[in-house]
């Protein structure tokens, strides 16, 4: 199993009534979540770790996760309202409006931590829930008791959510420094001041940096190689970069390839083909409203 941990929210997305009225439909997300649900399209064994409500929407959270075949049989349930974000469109922009504190979510504890078995091959790490204390510091507590485990993290780091910058950066650090794998863009290189080859020099067996429209560069020991993003209309880039996360590790684990010593010692043309697929099922994402990834059937 592939455990990804982090947050899980309801976006309120904004709509109109049939009576002319400004409106919010519910639609679960969050970065986290959204790479465990790809990861269960595409057919891989995908797991879900992370506070969630018994509320309404806590339901809506279990069920969407369920109906895309991941397991969230770890994640502590209680009666703590569930994380929601409000998006408003102003100029075309969204705008997002957080409700977070005393949340299912932003309060996981230590003592909420599962335990790893055998079957966990490899945990996730990323987006704004490596941000908000306590559950972030669990997070990082979590990925410290990974033992041998492959740790794949990408900090999507948004600035605007940070309140305690030298807590963040230290958390982050600590991390990245025993991460196998990070997706960083040159947005959150420029902010954490660091490098591939810094990111390597660190422990890091492959570095998977964002280009956009021009794809995504896999740097390792080896060199680098730069695999072109897929040609598609795009109707809009929500849960794009947690699809390619999903389609990378799942393609490693096809591969045969998702542990730390086989990372190691893989060829870069073993893990340009992992980032393929990565790239392959983000265009589709891409191609169609919100954060809804392939299954493998349509690959």
């Amino acid at each position: 199993m592939i455990l990804c941990c982090g947050e899980a929210l309801i976006d309120m997305l904004p709509r109109t009534t049939a009576a002319g009225e400004v409106a919010f439909a519910p639609y679960a997300g969050g970065a986290v979540m959204n790479t465990a649900i790809a990861l269960g399209r595409l057919g891989a064994s995908s797991g879900y770790f992370g506070g969630v409500s018994n509320d309404l929407f806590g339901q809506i959270l279990a069920e969407t996760l369920t109906a895309s075949k991941v397991d969230h049989s770890l994640c502590p349930r209680s009666d703590k309202p569930t994380t929601l974000a409000f998006v408003t469109l102003v100029d075309g922009h969204a705008k997002y409006a957080f409700y977070d504190e005393n949340t299912a979510g932003r309060l996981l504890a230590p003592e909420d931590l599962p335990n790893l078995t055998d079957t966990i091959k490899a945990l996730f790490f990323g987006g704004i829930s490596l941000v908000g204390e306590p559950a972030a510091d669990t997070y990082a507590a979590l990925c410290a008791q990974a033992d041998d485990r492959v740790i794949m993290i990408d900090p999507n780091i948004r600035p605007g959510f940070i309140t305690d910058e030298a807590r963040y950066r230290a958390r982050l650090d600590t991390m990245l420094c025993r991460a196998d794998i990070v997706k960083i863009s040159d947005e959150d290189m420029d902010w954490l001041g660091t490098t591939p080859e810094a990111l390597l020099k660190n422990g890091c067996a492959l570095v998977l940096v964002t280009r956009g429209v021009d794809g995504v560069d896999v740097v390792s020991r080896e060199g680098t190689q730069r695999v072109a993003a897929h040609k598609v209309t795009v109707v809009d880039t929500v849960g794009a970069g947690d699809t390619f996360n999903a389609g990378f590790l799942a393609g490693l684990d096809r591969a045969g390839l998702l542990s730390r010593e086989k990372l190691a010692a893989a060829w870069l043309a073993d893990l340009t083909d992992a980032a393929e697929l990565g790239v392959q099922a983000a265009a589709i994402t891409v191609s169609r409203a919100g954060a809804n990834p392939p299954w493998s059937t349509e690959l």
